[in-house]
């Protein structure tokens, strides 16, 4: 059976990533308690189901260490398991809040005597879901939905859900220092120190997708070999994230406004990596997002 276990932080946009899966074509159950979830596959199998997508967070605090222990026994098994850990930073995640004027699920856990609509309560809330679900971020993709739209998550989810099932993905992502870290980055690459084609008037509006880009920075001998530098670390330690049992590997490229140099260094590693990898691609500042 195809399950996948939708989780991470509240507002990070877990009701739309399981309204994706649902419109995939998976029986979808929301906010599961996980000892309830090896039930659950025996009885989706028994009427002879084969994609199931469950939303676990942290209203069921009482039953979330047992999340771990569930999915390694789901894989040996023999089910394809993925867990998909949404994030966002709290400037996103107190606007949503705000914006669907809805109190967060460990609001009642707070001190009393404090309101509800104040925003360090909220931030309080947001630090202490962090901490409860800081072992379950461990098992799962990251996903960073903090510039991300509803429509933009759900063609996220539907992409890493339809790819053809391997031992690990290689996901590569091109992003801005100035926007700030994407927070689903397993390992984060600067590329600020390369010649910036910003500064060229002709190249500035184009992006490293773009052939005159392309060309001014294979004219550079430093980018060669930062890029070569690149894949043989990548190389080199994929095998180790894979022994990990790592469904997923993000390796994440940063240049100062994530439209030229980290968007070549991306589209060139994961040219490279295709040929013998399963590969994923995303351009955060290329998204239309901002």
């Amino acid at each position: 059976m195809q399950i996948i276990i939708i989780t991470g932080i509240s507002g990070s946009g877990k009701s739309v990533a399981l309204n994706a899966l649902e419109d995939a074509g998976y029986f979808c159950v929301d906010n599961l308690p996980p000892v309830l979830l090896s039930r659950l596959v025996e009885t989706r199998l028994e009427d002879n189901e084969d994609k199931l997508a469950v939303a676990v967070d942290s209203r069921s605090a009482a039953s979330l260490t047992d999340l771990p222990k569930s999915v390694i026994e789901l894989k040996n098994q023999g089910h394809a398991v993925h867990v998909l850990f949404l994030t966002a930073d709290d400037h996103s995640l107190i606007t949503r809040f705000s914006e669907t004027r809805r109190s967060h699920p460990l609001s009642h856990r707070l001190p009393k005597g404090t309101s509800l609509s104040d925003d360090r309560t909220l931030v309080e809330a947001i630090r202490e879901e962090r901490a409860m679900m800081s072992d379950i971020q461990m098992i799962g993709q990251v996903i960073d939905t903090s510039n991300s739209n509803s429509n933009q998550l759900r063609n996220r989810v539907k992409e890493l859900v339809e790819i053809e099932q391997s031992p690990l993905t290689l996901h590569f992502e091109s992003f801005g220092f100035k926007f700030g870290v994407p927070l689903d980055a397993d390992i984060i690459f600067d590329v600020r120190s390369l010649p910036n084609p910003y500064y060229d008037v002709r190249l500035r509006p184009l992006t490293g997708k773009d052939k005159p880009v392309i060309e001014f920075l294979e004219s550079q001998a430093d980018v060669a070999e930062l890029l070569k530098d690149i894949r043989d670390f990548v190389e080199k330690w994929l095998p180790s994230f894979r022994r990990d049992n790592r469904s997923y590997l993000t390796v994440a490229l940063g240049c100062t406004g994530g439209q030229h140099r980290s968007v070549y260094m991306v589209e060139q590693l994961a040219r490279h990596f295709m040929k013998k990898e399963q590969v994923v691609t995303r351009h955060r500042e290329l998204t239309g997002s901002r």
